[in-house]
């Protein structure tokens, strides 16, 4: 093919990726790739220390000894060989070419015939069809390479020949693949292999032109008389066959050549494309692999006669693929129209065939369609593989009401569900798109229908559409760590903006459909760097403003190339007392008046009614021994409507601050599927990127959290150069200790001297902690170790303690978190914060134990009750009482 081409570890990388402008970004993508291949080998024990790594390469399964694009492609073309028809015969070409396609197939499988090796009865796992003119040099190449290939094949492969003429068959310019074609019909398999090799030779072609008889090409040994008697009686009609099956069936122009592997169509296109000896080699490989061997195994234990089911390998690629025919769902189509025939082959226990059922169902109302299933089950299954229940919401076009005005949106619903099990209601949408569910009374995350009447409903709303995008240095081919977008309109250039991760250089910022300007931000960004070029945005490359459109609900993805200015080669972005400099978050600004007064920056999580009580004590705690004025941050993604509408409320009658912060999760990045897990990662994996860079440090405490004790002793603490500070698992409480899973295996070798801490409570110097890019750090490791299911079990805490050699913790003094679980009754006294944190043992609820253990606890419940009871406008809104009613 075309030049340059390149290769990364053996793969040819496609000709868009050898864009110079694309191809740094495929390298760092295919690097990372690569090495979460190879940690999980280690990890697996696959390569140790004695293995060569390019011998375990050599090794794998999807490697192959050559490279040819024409074999290798995903994109295939099979024969059908499933007909039976009534005529069976080539000779006769009107009815020949009355047959349809498949029937056309059938008559040519049965009546070809074979090279093959020997005479011994086995069954040939690959069969090839040798399409081509045999009286053109190309033809005859392409020939004598695949029998070149059988002689020396290791497994049992047939050769079958097709003429395609590039004219029309006469006696006299078919002469050698008649000679070829007797050869089969009269001779033994050695002696018409040899025989055609022989005949297929350049200089006896030649001979041939100049007037040497055929016969005077016979090999000693080959039955003469038969050979001459079916060559000078052959008729010239199954050519006439041969060329209109190689038109209609193969869809080859006259003379173009072709090879059939097990019913898998190769076309060359062009006369000078070489098709190698070893390129069948690979095409044998490549057929075996992909499902020849499989077949063949099965017949040889079912002990089939293997003549009679040689063909049957020919069928499997693309009609069977071993699905049952007991396992199929068919819908007719209606009568008298035209219709589209379609055919899924699906696993049942899929999300994929959760999302093709109703797929099927809108698009059968578009068209008329007959619609065949086929269930690709598991044969065994461990557990199951589907844990929830799901509808893809898909209308069939915009609906109206009967007064013509529009309905509200498309809606899921889920009838017959039981009501036994607590379950969740989770949306999954589009990567760009960021949802929020905004009006629902019910606690979305404990559902449980046994104790609601009535039908639990919710309502969604697409809040914003994400610009995501990519950006380097051109100088250093880096990303510009630290370095802050700002995205707006003119008439406000600051409405959103965000930071450039060292991770492949992504960034996202929040938008809405329209026109957006994207620039650097004012201070030490647009001080230090200028935009150089920019790809996929809808402004031209030299234009001064960066225009981005948002006209879609498909993603947008741009790249984005900056330079530092000449006289600022030296300078660093994130160099000490820069920080403070500019504002970035995908979020809102902070108020001005933030920095100018001392404020302490509390972050939280919650998900669901039960915790978000919690919460709402946890922050009563915090305000009760705080003099300092206080900030919550809370992470929007996953709060319900109820806590959203109340905490403006809440906020204006305590006297706090608040903002409600939100990042999607980047589609790089390893997807978590459980929202307790998406949440523990949003607590740990981009504290970088949810805060402004005016906020020094913040603050977490777990929503399930009793405070005692001002958090400005907390914030002031020395972390003595470690980017955060962490409190460890208590040792007290002597009889847990069976259960701390941190003093053996592998936490204990990894660990060393080192303490294992609790993630309930932690303070990050953000400041230290953007320095030293410990964000791209942790989002580093949770890559490669994410993709192992036994990894990471306590996501937010795990990966943390992993770190521990790269990204330092400092141990906060005991005090600072108290848990009964893990800590003895005489600690409590002392006690700064007390964490609910489950007991393995007990297995208690979180409620019954809030009560017994912290005696204040009541009496901030009791007067968030009243808080909410006072408030008419909250109350109507959402019902304290029911709200506990759906807590239990």
């Amino acid at each position: 093919g075309a030049l340059p081409v390149g290769l990364f570890n053996g793969i040819p990388l496609r000709s868009e990726e050898m864009d110079p402008e694309e191809l740094e970004t495929v390298l760092l993508q295919k690097i990372m790739e690569t090495t979460n291949f190879f940690q999980r080998a280690v990890f697996m024990g696959q390569i140790t220390e004695s293995v060569d790594v390019v011998d375990f390469l050599m090794e794998q399964a999807n490697v192959v000894p050559r490279i040819n694009p024409l074999i290798l492609s995903s994109e295939r073309r099979y024969l059908d060989f499933t007909s039976s028809p009534v005529a069976d015969d080539w000779d006769d070409t009107t009815m020949f070419s009355y047959l349809e396609s498949k029937d056309k197939t059938a008559v040519v499988s049965k009546k070809m015939k074979y090279f093959i090796r020997d005479e011994e009865e086995v069954l040939y796992g690959v069969t090839m069809w040798i399409v081509a003119d045999i009286e053109q040099p190309s033809g005859r190449q392409l020939l004598q390479n695949a029998l070149k290939h059988m002689k020396s094949s290791s497994s049992n492969c047939r050769v079958g020949v097709i003429n395609n003429p590039s004219g029309k068959p006469t006696e006299d310019n078919s002469a050698l693949y008649r000679a070829v074609w007797a050869s089969l019909l009269t001779q033994s398999s050695k002696n018409m292999l040899d025989f055609t090799l022989k005949l297929l030779k350049e200089e006896n072609v030649e001979l041939l032109k100049q007037g040497t008889k055929i016969k005077h090409l016979l090999k000693q040994g080959m039955d003469h008389d038969a050979f001459e008697k079916k060559f000078n009686t052959m008729e010239v009609d199954f050519l006439h066959s041969h060329q209109k099956y190689c038109k209609e069936v193969l869809k080859l122009k006259a003379g173009q050549r072709a090879v059939v592997s097990n019913g898998r169509v190769l076309s060359l296109l062009d006369e000078e494309e070489e098709f190698s000896v070893e390129d069948f080699h690979l095409l044998e490989k490549i057929t075996l692999h992909t499902s020849a061997e499989k077949i063949k195994s099965k017949i040889k234990q079912m002990n089939l006669n293997a003549q009679k089911y040689a063909v049957f390998l020919l069928v499997t690629p693309s009609q069977y693929n071993y699905v049952s025919f007991n396992s199929v769902l068919q819908l007719a189509q209606r009568e008298d129209e035209v219709f589209y025939d379609v055919v899924a082959i699906v696993d049942p226990l899929t999300r994929v065939a959760q999302k093709l059922a109703p797929l099927l169902v809108v698009l059968g109302q578009v068209v008329n369609m007959k619609v065949q299933v086929f269930m690709n089950c598991r044969a065994k299954l461990s557990e199951m593989p589907l844990k929830s229940f799901y509808r893809y919401v898909l209308e069939l076009d915009v609906s109206f009401f009967g007064n013509n005005s529009l309905s509200p949106g498309p809606v899921a619903r889920f009838t017959e569900i039981p009501e036994s099990p607590l379950l969740t209601l989770n949306m999954i949408t589009p990567e760009s798109w960021m949802v929020e569910a905004v009006r629902s009374p019910y606690d979305l995350d404990n559902i449980h229908l046994q104790e609601v009447s009535g039908v639990v409903n919710a309502e969604y709303e697409l809040e914003y559409l994400l610009l995501e995008g990519h950006c380097f240095d051109l100088s250093t081919g880096q990303p510009p760590r630290g370095l802050q977008f700002t995205l707006g309109m003119r008439q406000e250039p600051l409405m959103h903006d965000t930071i450039v991760m060292a991770n492949l250089g992504y960034f996202q910022l929040k938008a809405n459909p329209g026109a957006w300007i994207l620039r650097l931000r004012e201070g030490r960004s647009e001080d230090i760097y200028q935009i150089q070029a920019h790809d996929g945005t809808d402004s031209p490359v030299d234009a001064g403003d960066v225009i981005v459109v948002l006209n879609s609900f498909h993603s947008k993805i741009i790249k984005v190339r900056v330079q530092k200015k000449p006289d600022k080669l030296n300078e660093d972005l994130l160099s000490e007392g820069t920080e403070s400099k500019g504002l970035w978050d995908s979020i809102t600004s902070v108020d001005e008046n933030d920095k100018k007064k001392d404020v302490l920056n509390i972050f939280s999580v919650a998900s669901g009614h039960l915790y978000e009580r919690f919460l709402r004590i946890m922050m009563l705690s915090v305000l009760q021994h705080t003099k300092t004025p206080v900030k919550f941050w809370f992470l929007k993604n996953y709060l319900s409507p109820s806590f959203k509408d109340t905490i403006s409320h809440m906020a204006k009658a305590y006297g706090f601050q608040y903002e409600l912060v939100q990042y999607k999760w980047p589609r790089w990045l390893h997807q978590q599927t459980e929202k307790q897990r998406i949440i523990w990662g949003y607590k740990i994996l981009f504290l970088d990127v949810l805060f402004p860079l005016a906020v020094d440090k913040i603050i977490f405490v777990d929503a399930d959290q009793i405070v005692r004790a001002d958090l400005k002793e907390l914030r002031d603490l020395a972390l003595e150069g470690a980017p955060y500070g962490y409190t460890p698992f208590c040792d007290s409480r002597k009889e847990m200790e069976g259960y701390r899973f941190w003093k053996t295996g592998y936490w204990a070798s990894h660990l060393g001297h080192r303490k294992y801490h609790i993630s309930a409570l932690y303070v990050v110097d953000l400041k230290k902690f953007r320095k030293i890019a410990a964000g791209d750090r942790l989002r580093g490791q949770y890559q490669a170790l994410s993709q192992d299911p036994n990894s990471l079990s306590n996501l937010d805490q795990d990966l943390p303690n992993n770190m521990i050699h790269q990204v330092a913790i400092k141990s906060l003094p005991q005090e600072w978190l108290w848990c009964e679980t893990w800590c003895d009754d005489n600690s409590k006294t002392t006690a700064k914060t007390i964490d609910l944190c489950n007991n393995p043992k007990t297995k208690e609820p979180k409620l019954s134990a809030a009560v017994r253990i912290v005696p204040e606890w009541s009496k901030y419940d009791n007067e968030i009750k009243q808080f909410l009871k006072r408030d008419q406008n909250i109350i109507t809104h959402i019902s304290y009482a029911q709200m506990q009613c759906m807590l239990w």
